[in-house]
């Protein structure tokens, strides 16, 4: 009877080992699978884009969109970094990609952060943010 004990009780052991071997294994595939979205966004971020198109939010005025069409510009680095104009210049910004490459946070140089949804496809990136809605194409 000791037996019989001490075996089902190994055996209800390993089963909840089992158990939480195959959550930990789907923690993982989905952290992994996760990590390569966001991977794959970024990589597609990695590049120079210049401004094609400004969808003002609020009233501003024309010579502020012409001021963004005519200049803006953005490069992104594999290390994290941003440069470039908007409404003025970003000489050593920092990017972080998050939510699966649909929100970007660029902040300049003081770490004010500018938060926008994104859509990055292999030569487009649209930038909406409360005040506009920038269009990009890759340079």
């Amino acid at each position: 009877m000791l037996f019989f004990f001490v075996t089902f009780s190994c055996l209800t052991f390993n089963l909840k080992i089992m158990k939480n071997s195959k959550l930990f294994t789907f923690v993982i595939a989905f952290a992994v699978v996760l990590l390569v979205s966001c991977h794959n966004k970024r990589n597609k971020l990695i590049n120079s884009w210049k401004v094609t198109a400004v969808e003002l939010k609020e009233t501003a005025s024309d010579s502020t969109k012409n001021a963004i069409l005519t200049n803006g510009m953005l490069t992104f680095t594999e290390d994290g970094h941003v440069t470039g104009y908007l409404l003025r210049e970003i000489t050593d910004g920092t990017y972080a990609l998050s939510q699966k490459g649909k929100k970007l946070v660029i902040k300049d140089e003081v770490g004010t952060p500018y938060v926008c949804e994104s859509t990055i496809t292999e030569d487009k990136l649209i930038l909406d943010t409360k005040e506009a809605k920038l269009t990009f194409d890759k340079i």
